[in-house]
């Protein structure tokens, strides 16, 4: 279950479906991502074909990743079994 945000567009969107913190084109697969996150019960349940999922490192070890579009990520933590700390994100930057 999806606990906390870290982004505050992201966390509007997934509460009101507002896009005003995010990129419009990224909606429909951001929702698709966080329906199925809400749902996860420990972080490879993101692991889905076209997702590139993985464990980051450095600066955000013990976070994880997966593939928005080309440059953005949506990145998240894990307590139990709960996502935390969602991030919405171009970490190549």
């Amino acid at each position: 279950m999806i606990k906390s945000f870290r982004h505050t567009g992201l966390e509007k969107f997934y509460l009101t479906d507002s896009k005003a913190g995010i990129q419009p084109r990224h909606a429909k697969r951001l929702r698709i991502q966080l329906t199925t996150l809400n749902q996860a019960e420990k972080p490879s349940d993101m692991n889905m074909p076209g997702w590139w999922f993985h464990e980051l490192g450095k600066d955000l070890a013990g976070h994880y990743a997966v593939t928005v579009s080309r440059m953005w990520r949506l990145t998240f933590s894990w307590d139990g079994s709960d996502a935390i700390l969602l991030d919405y994100q171009d970490y190549h930057d």
